[in-house]
């Protein structure tokens, strides 16, 4: 099996034993890949062994992990294997090309993939938002990404959708001067009574909205397949409900998917996110941010926001990374990175492509989770 193949096969395996309740986390997930290196890849006793240490933490969850490793890595096709366990939409590498065939578990994820755009246009033909009560909202909200099951997926987009909302009505902090309503402007009601008796006519004020460009990155690569699909779909909700956005998906290399994901349905998005052809692949954010200031800086001024979101894997050089950086910085109103790892509380940015980051970021936070991209709505603003 190929090296690369093996890797996707381990992130499978720990998708498929969080679905049995065992607590994976992405860190775990990364350990469990690397263990490959140091294990006898055809001694199957030992990669059982090498990765039960990785992924068990607590005795009673020995018998899931042992159940699951020979459900998994049982005698069968490779490509079986990881299309059963994977939670992922797996997009074909190239546009065009057939897919390959699924088993039974990758199609109903398909399927539930699918599904998500004909959410959206109900929602968008004015029908009420389906959501559930306060404490299931927060409990949802506060859950991983890498957590939730295909199943799931519907409600996930409507709430969703609700924040992209709620990250559009973002206002700035200032107050113009207005007729009627609004606060009522002190200063501006002392000086126009200055020479009457007493105060009979009233100033308001209200918060002006400024016109704000938002300039995504986002990841793609395979370190990121745990999270991809959820912050493509709110990269999808952002591009609907904010009037000046651009989107850029990255890998090997950078691909403009701005008008892929103004598609009316999910589904066609789906379909026309075949184009991007390195989806899954390695990562060379430095490379690919070069390629963005060569062809797409114009989109960039102070009244922009530049949001990367990114787990800050790179395989390139990191003085590339840092140098290209710091060419948006200069250009931009705001650097913002979300790094879905961030979101585990033993995460150190301690790779080459994030350390080399952090010093140009405005603001470092995670996105692991609904909660996170909600809070996202106090850093909208220059």
């Amino acid at each position: 099996m190929p090296p690369r193949s093996l890797a996707r096969a381990v992130v499978g395996f720990a998708a498929l034993l969080r679905r049995n309740s065992l607590p994976i986390t992405p860190l775990q997930t990364v350990d469990g890949v690397r263990t490959l290196d140091h294990l006898d890849l055809g001694d199957r006793a030992e990669l059982q062994r090498g990765l039960r240490a990785v992924f068990v933490t607590r005795p009673e969850e020995v018998a899931i992990f042992d159940r699951c490793f020979e459900t998994f890595w049982r005698a069968r096709s490779e490509a079986d294997a990881v299309a059963e366990a994977l939670a992922g939409p797996g997009l074909p590498e190239a546009y065009g090309q057939e897919p390959a065939i699924e088993s039974e578990g990758a199609r109903r994820e398909r399927l539930a993939l699918e599904g998500w755009g004909e959410a959206a246009e109900e929602d968008e033909a004015g029908e009420p938002l389906g959501v559930p009560a306060a404490s299931e909202l927060e409990a949802i909200a506060a859950r991983d990404f890498s957590t939730f099951s295909a199943d799931q997926l519907d409600e996930l987009l409507r709430l969703t959708v609700q924040i992209a909302r709620r990250l559009a009505r973002r206002v700035s902090r200032r107050r113009r001067p207005v007729r009627r309503r609004g606060r009522i402007d002190l200063r501006r009601t002392l000086r126009a009574n200055l020479t009457r008796g007493e105060i009979i006519e009233l100033r308001y004020r209200q918060r002006k909205r400024r016109k704000v460009r938002l300039v995504l990155l986002c990841d793609v690569s395979g370190s990121m397949d745990l999270y991809s699909r959820f912050l493509l779909q709110f990269l999808f909700a952002l591009q609907h409900v904010f009037a000046r956005v651009e989107t850029f998906t990255f890998s090997v290399r950078l691909t403009r998917v701005t008008d892929v994901l103004r598609a009316r349905s999910y589904r066609e998005v789906l379909r026309r996110l075949q184009e991007v052809r390195d989806w899954s692949g390695g990562t060379k954010i430095g490379e690919s941010l070069a390629e963005f200031n060569r062809a797409w800086s114009h989109l960039v001024d102070r009244r922009t926001i530049v949001i990367v979101l990114s787990d800050g894997w790179d395989t390139g050089d990191p003085d590339v990374l840092a140098t290209e950086l710091l060419r948006i910085k200069r250009r931009a109103g705001r650097v913002i990175w979300l790094n879905p790892l961030l979101g585990n509380p033993s995460y150190e940015p301690l790779t080459r492509g994030m350390a080399a980051a952090l010093p140009l970021v405005d603001h470092f936070a995670a996105a692991h989770n609904l909660a996170a991209l909600r809070d996202l709505a106090d850093r909208l603003h220059l």
